[in-house]
């Protein structure tokens, strides 16, 4: 029996509605959630990615600013513009797109954003607490994987979720998540040996590795929930994910498409901190 297609579109939409509800009560109220993107380069995935999240906060009655910078623009500037957004009482989220060019040192670029503002959930101070369990911005991509499993009634509590991949934005942040739910987490990554020994044993298989079509079929256990997190192009340019969709499908109990799964996802829990970090102004008394 084919997998269920899980729909991150569908998915999307439902939490979008509740978002977009949350900023009419907000605006009712006096506030306008604002959201600042800083774009450096010309990566045309960067600029694609920047294109849909300012589309979705016009949608969402989110307020927007884009800042865009060249190549050449350097580090002290772009800490100088965070800077004032951190002081900008009209931006509540701060969100610098990667990745940065060469010669700037990402790591600085975010502990420079207000970790109240910062709604990519990138921060140290952030990623400390959601280790610990307190409240905090969760990275976007991890979340929305956390918010389908929730969705689909999938309770990860007692499963063995495998990943692959450790990068910061993806990987480290989506197994510290499905630990906090009771999952029993295993990360796998460019070093592990006999990989397919993980993955048959996987109850969740979350891939995030970067790597066209790598997991095929017979690397999946019968019934397993699929997760995948690649954007790849295939032999013929057409976009991709990490798992053969065509053979995992008859493996895999729930999977995910690539585009239509994971990323629709990202943006939705953006703009779902975005608003949560408007809310937190109120209530702290600092509008």
């Amino acid at each position: 029996m084919p997998a269920r297609i899980i729909d991150g579109k569908k998915i999307a939409k439902h939490y979008r509605n509740s978002i977009t509800e949350e900023v009419k009560q907000l605006k009712q109220k006096g506030m306008v959630p604002g959201l600042a993107v800083i774009l450096v380069g010309e990566n045309s995935a960067s600029q694609t990615y920047v294109r849909m999240k300012r589309k979705t906060c016009e949608e969402m009655g989110i307020h927007s600013v884009l800042i865009q910078y060249g190549d050449q623009v350097g580090q002290n500037e772009l800490l100088d513009k965070i800077d004032q957004l951190n002081n900008d009482s009209s931006i509540h989220g701060i969100l610098v797109q990667l990745p940065l060019p060469e010669g700037i040192q990402t790591e600085k670029v975010i502990e420079r954003i207000s970790p109240d503002k910062d709604v990519d959930g990138f921060h140290p101070i952030n990623i400390g607490r959601m280790m610990i369990g307190e409240d905090a911005f969760l990275p976007c991509t991890p979340y929305g994987i956390l918010k389908m499993l929730q969705y689909e009634n999938i309770d990860p509590s007692g499963k063995h979720a495998v990943i692959i991949g450790r990068s910061n934005i993806v990987g480290k942040p989506a197994g510290q998540l499905l630990l906090r739910e009771n999952a029993t987490v295993t990360y796998c990554h460019s070093k592990t040996e006999n990989l397919t020994a993980y993955t048959r044993n996987a109850d969740i298989l979350i891939a995030a590795a970067g790597r066209a079509k790598f997991i095929h079929g017979n690397d999946i256990k019968p019934g397993a929930v699929v997760i995948d997190v690649g954007m790849n192009r295939d032999e013929a340019g057409v976009l991709c994910g990490d798992i053969d969709f065509d053979s995992a499908k008859n493996t895999a109990g729930y999977i995910t498409p690539v585009p239509g799964g994971v990323g629709p996802m990202t943006i939705t829990m953006l703009m779902y901190n975005t608003v949560k970090a408007a809310r937190k102004t109120i209530e702290n008394g600092i509008q």
